[in-house]
């Protein structure tokens, strides 16, 4: 049986983490490219990589692809394709179409060619035409155009991989689960190991990181697009649900520490620990980051300060940023500390010299991690006693 190509979209920066994730669910044929990675597999492997990718913004199954130079290329490609076979007429749809390189004029229009395609199909088909929802859609239909390349994929995960159902409220401007894992990934932390986020916000490095601890996946608590689908195998989705609950681990303390200076976030990483059914795993507390004291002698720090674009405070941060890197260099000797934000200039505000500088997409908005190890001893001097 020929295998089914999809395409794993993620945050840039993340792609070869991806990669590797995506072979531990058995994937095949897998190739890297910007924002994404290509890979090979059956059913049972895209059922896995939904519900176990902590990295992963959507998987997409491609159902065809080939040449184009205009709309009514795409509209006849679109045409030819069984559309009723993979998805039912009362299942409404929508169609998403991304270009890279792409000559046509208006993607608007080419967006409207492959849904009239779709809708013809049906038409000829079974007598009638889905409804377009393009809010919550059944089914979501996404067209990738380059230069020459038209592809046409069917959307498996439904909404985004990074919604796992976890954060009910959020404060401003949160980072997305799925790149707060790839910054675990990328600071090298392991579950056991003490980990300290002190400008917690809603709580979004706690939750992944605790989900990470017990063994649960990422996907246990929500519902997926390759279920409405006509094709959808719930003998192998049961089992890999069944095999999932099985590893996951009883809640408890898991030496990870949230805190933050704004109370209001305090309460709502609290509430969202505990919706998740994880705060006991997690210690929070209300602090500013100046006056956190380490809960061990190493561990690993991460945090997503406030940054100018997301609250509007640049003078604020300019001040903040030297009291910050004069408290890590006092107290947090022993410990690797990484920061991501989009103020290239905070290290050097901090005056600490980062060992990488990992680029980042958080959303559209290019960052940096900036890794900094609190090597004991060197940093700790302070001036009257050098």
């Amino acid at each position: 049986m020929i295998p089914n190509r999809y395409f794993a979209t993620c945050p840039r920066g993340l792609e070869q983490l991806l990669a590797d994730e995506l072979q531990t669910v058995k994937a095949k044929s897998i190739k890297l490219t910007d924002g994404g990675v290509s890979f090979d597999g059956d059913w049972a492997v895209c059922y896995a990589a939904n519900l176990h990718s902590r990295l992963a913004t959507r998987i997409l199954w491609q159902v065809a692809r080939g040449k184009y130079l205009n709309e009514e290329d795409l509209f006849n490609a679109a045409y030819k394709l069984n559309w009723p076979q993979w998805f039912d007429v009362k299942q409404d749809f929508m169609v998403k179409v991304t270009g890279v390189k792409c000559p046509l004029k208006s993607l608007e229009f080419a967006t409207l060619k492959i849904k009239d395609a779709v809708c013809d199909k049906f038409r000829l088909a079974v007598g009638s035409r889905p409804y377009i929802d393009t809010k919550t859609p059944a089914v979501r239909i996404h067209a990738y155009l380059t230069a020459e390349e038209y592809q046409f994929y069917l959307d498996t995960s439904g909404n985004a991989l990074y919604q796992r159902g976890n954060r009910g409220a959020s404060i401003e401007a949160p980072l997305r689960e799925n790149l707060a894992a790839g910054i675990l990934k990328l600071s090298g932390w392991q579950p056991g190991q003490p980990l300290l986020d002190p400008m917690c916000g809603s709580g979004t490095f706690l939750l992944e990181a605790a989900m990470v601890a017990l063994n649960i996946a990422p996907g246990h608590k929500r519902s997926f697009g390759f279920e409405k689908l006509n094709t959808f195998e719930p003998n192998i989705w049961s089992q890999l649900k069944s095999q999932a609950a099985a590893k996951v681990k009883a809640v408890s303390f898991q030496k990870i520490y949230g805190s933050d200076v704004d109370l209001r976030a305090v309460r709502i990483a609290k509430r969202n620990l505990e919706e998740a059914g994880l705060l006991a795993a997690v210690q929070l507390s209300q602090q500013d980051i100046i006056n956190v004291v380490p809960p061990a002698d190493s561990g690993v720090l991460v945090a997503n300060p406030p940054y100018g674009v997301r609250i509007g405070e640049g003078d604020d941060l300019a001040l903040l940023y030297p009291k910050i890197g004069e408290a890590l260099k006092r107290k947090f000797a022993g410990w690797n500390t990484y920061f991501l934000t989009n103020d290239f200039t905070m290290p050097k505000l901090m005056r600490l010299t980062p060992s990488k500088r990992t680029p980042l997409f958080n959303g559209p908005l290019e960052c940096r991690l900036f890794e900094i190890k609190m090597v004991a001893g060197s940093n700790r001097k302070d001036k009257n006693e050098a």
